[in-house]
């Protein structure tokens, strides 16, 4: 089954501003005109409007923002509190239109086409939705447009995109509105930006003008996707798979359930049998239904759609919000309190997609973060290691330096996981991205017109104008002899140990477009990395 959502047509995006801040004036029961901030590793991430009038910013540290607003509330940051206040939200919005998606706590996005129809217009339909969840004291921005990140971006500025006009409404957006919403970028995504920048590449206009080719083979996958959304073409498809009916979890609550303790308990389990069934159908989940149906027959529905595929911890946390914010607020009735205990709990994935679209991060010992797959991989690599020795099977952590190749130290499995340098250091000089994607050893020699070989002198510049770069063959390494059609640098690194002599870094590109990040040591080049 496909959502409305993601089936094409329009979409609205409702945004409530500094949810956080707002879900934690409500917890404490303070009046809208009071000042409060909300802070994550001490410092600000969310403020309400009061807080900002008088200076104080997000980023700002806890002791800086409350000299700037001496009576403000500090509280710290829960995911559980926002989710359980934003339910009385979503199901307001969910009386006017039925088929509401929760991308997080604080923004929802639901189709407009048949809503537009029903109520007589997309600025209608926007101003009724404003109005009723203004009615429950909550402030809410409102966006139309084509594609979903486009409304996203458009409900941040109250904005209406005409038909057809996504790409002409973000190419006058600054470049780091790809990163602005969580729920729909990749936690990369900030990298990305900062690198645009460092570019040149300032709007998302300018970045959408990059041919795809280049973005694909210079940069992350993310990227891709984020050029993608700048030039307004859906940054998913509708529906990466449709979802088999066995997929679906349907537990049956004996006793019935009617507290809160019992429901996030129960949801932990589902959540969890729920992760291991896409794990044996080689599928992970995009987005996912949760319905509760009380012992009366009444029914509470919602979606969550995600930008990464859901983890059972994510799952579980997504269940615990619903069921909290239908178990404990609301408004008595059909879409307030459950009328009953809670008799059924039905998860159902919506939308899935290959095994493949998520992929494990990597933790300090080099292993995936999953604790059965974590396992599995330790006790394959102690065998090989008795079989090979203990030098044979080594594991790469983060360290520091200037150099792609210096920036990660390999460990022997077992041993301390000490890096051969502080990761944390500034590193000046530091090489900066994109970082090559194949790093190598390989001599070279770089030559000029004459076919003389350029070196780099004491005062850090080429001897002469390179032209070539000639490789010699060894091994499977092919030989041959290349032009340069660009290069850069060098840049001096260093003094070699045993020469006494410069080291220093290059970067050039060859006539069959391959870019290489080359290494001067010894006197001598080196091929460091290839670009991919």
């Amino acid at each position: 089954m496909t959502s409305p959502v993601a089936s094409g047509g329009r979409v609205l995006a409702l945004w409530c501003p500094d949810w956080p801040a707002t879900a934690a004036a409500m917890a404490d029961d303070l009046p809208p005109q009071h000042p409060i901030a909300v802070l994550h590793a001490n410092r600000v991430i969310a403020c309400s409007a009061p807080a900002r009038s008088v200076g104080v910013r997000r980023g700002m540290r806890k002791r800086q923002a409350q000299s700037a607003c001496p009576e403000m509330t500090v509280v710290t940051t829960d995911d559980h509190r926002d989710g359980r206040f934003f339910e009385p939200v979503v199901a307001v919005v969910a009386d006017l239109v039925p088929v509401v998606e929760v991308l997080r706590p604080g923004l929802l996005v639901v189709p407009s086409s048949n809503a537009t129809r029903y109520f007589g217009g997309e600025d209608v339909l926007a101003e009724k939705l404003i109005d009723a969840v203004a009615a429950s004291g909550v402030e809410a921005h409102v966006g139309v447009a084509d594609e979903l990140f486009t409304a996203v971006l458009a409900a941040r500025h109250g904005a209406h995109v005409e038909p057809g006009g996504d790409a002409v409404y973000l190419a006058g957006r600054p470049v780091a509105d790809l990163a602005v919403e969580p729920s729909l970028s990749d936690p990369t995504r900030t990298e990305l930006v900062d690198l645009l920048r460092r570019l040149g590449i300032s709007t998302i206009g300018a970045f959408a003008e990059l041919p795809a080719g280049d973005v694909a083979t210079r940069f992350s996958a993310d990227a891709m996707t984020a050029h993608r959304l700048a030039n307004a073409v859906p940054g998913r498809p509708p529906s990466g798979q449709i979802s088999p009916v066995d997929l679906v979890i349907e537990h049956r609550c004996d006793p019935p359930i009617d507290r809160v303790d019992a429901a996030a308990f129960l949801g932990r389990r589902l959540a969890d049998a729920l992760a291991r069934r896409l794990a044996a159908a080689s599928v992970a989940c995009t987005r996912l239904t949760v319905e509760a149906v009380t012992e009366r027959g009444q029914r509470h529905s919602r979606t969550w759609r995600c930008a990464q595929p859901l983890t059972p911890e994510a799952t579980a946390d997504r269940i615990r919000w619903q069921l909290e914010g239908w178990l404990t607020g609301g408004r008595a009735g059909a879409e307030g309190r459950p009328d009953a205990p809670i008799d059924v709990l039905r998860l159902e994935p919506v939308e899935v997609v290959a095994a493949g679209a998520l992929q494990y991060s990597l933790n300090g010992n080099g292993l995936p973060e999953d604790p059965e797959v974590d396992e599995r991989a330790r006790r394959s690599l102690v065998r090989v290691q008795g079989l090979l020795g203990g030098d044979a099977v080594q594991l790469p952590i983060r360290s520091g330096g200037r150099g792609p190749g210096d920036r990660i130290t390999m460990v022997s499995l077992g041993d301390e996981r000490v890096p051969a340098r502080n990761p944390d250091a500034p590193w000046p000089g530091r090489l900066p991205q994109p970082t090559p994607a194949v790093l190598l050893d390989t001599p070279i020699q770089m030559l000029d017109l004459t076919g003389s070989p350029v070196e780099v002198t004491a005062r850090g510049c080429f001897s002469t104008e390179p032209t070539t770069i000639r490789m010699e063959r060894r091994g499977r390494a092919r030989g041959g002899a290349w032009e340069l059609r660009w290069w850069a640098g060098p840049w001096p690194t260093g003094i070699d140990t045993d020469t006494g002599g410069i080291t220093a870094r290059a970067q050039v590109l060859l006539d069959d477009s391959r870019a290489l990040l080359l290494s001067y040591r010894a006197e001598k080049w080196v091929v460091e990395g290839v670009y991919e």
